[in-house]
């Protein structure tokens, strides 16, 4: 499903060139939940947004269904993200002038769904929002932005989804009420997860674990 292959990411700040990915080499099949661990400054969100295609790497190949993104302009880029990439940010990222329900429905529309918002209220269901799909992002709690910003990213039936932190703003409880959330859906509907944690305790859930530092892949094994 996701083929990285000896990826490099450099970017020039003020004290010189900075390498955030060092060869980094990472396949990860269809259906499989990965999580990516290491300490702050490890490189696993860059990872993770070059994966979205949301930025380009300084060399290296990433496939998505044997796609290589490096041959996409733009626009392909973002219709490839419409339709088969889900993403979860740690900031939730709603939309703040919209509801939960027009949140969610919001990629339904762009990919011409006739019955987008019948489609988001049965997500807002599912991650047990059926009461607040009228509220607007500043009238949630952060657990439940978090619910909206899961029930966006699945809407599309996504075969990949990618989930950066998404704890890392929320309280213990509310934490592990999304973990549950994400593992459910990962497995209802068959969606390959790859999800950057510094939490053990979140990583446990998943297939494989691998592990970056300083911008290699230092550990790649079978979750206990």
């Amino acid at each position: 499903m996701v083929q990285v292959h000896d990826l490099v990411m450099r970017l020039r700040s003020a004290a010189g060139v900075v390498t955030i990915l060092d060869g980094v080499t990472l396949d990860v099949p269809q259906g499989q939940f990965v999580a990516v661990t290491g300490p702050s400054g490890s490189g696993k969100s860059t990872l993770l947004g070059l994966v979205a295609g949301l930025d380009r790497p300084t060399t290296g190949s990433i496939r998505i269904n044997g796609v290589e993104l490096s041959l996409l302009d733009e626009d392909a880029l973002a219709r490839l993200r419409l339709a088969k990439i889900g993403y979860v940010f740690q900031s939730f990222h709603l939309i703040p002038t919209l509801t939960a329900l027009e949140n969610v429905a919001v990629p339904l529309e762009l990919a011409g769904a006739a019955d987008a918002v019948a489609r988001a209220g049965a997500l807002l269901d599912e991650v047990g929002l059926k009461a607040r799909v009228g509220h607007y992002p500043a009238e949630l709690s952060g657990g439940e932005q978090q619910r909206v910003a899961l029930a966006r990213a699945v809407a599309n039936g996504p075969q990949l989804l990618l989930a950066d932190e998404p704890t890392g703003n929320l309280d213990s409880a509310t934490g592990a009420q999304i973990v549950d959330l994400l593992v459910g859906l990962h497995r209802r509907h068959g969606v390959t997860l790859v999800l950057v944690t510094h939490d053990p305790a979140l990583a446990a859930f998943a297939d494989r674990i691998v592990e970056l530092r300083d911008g290699r892949v230092v550990g790649d094994r079978a979750a206990a």
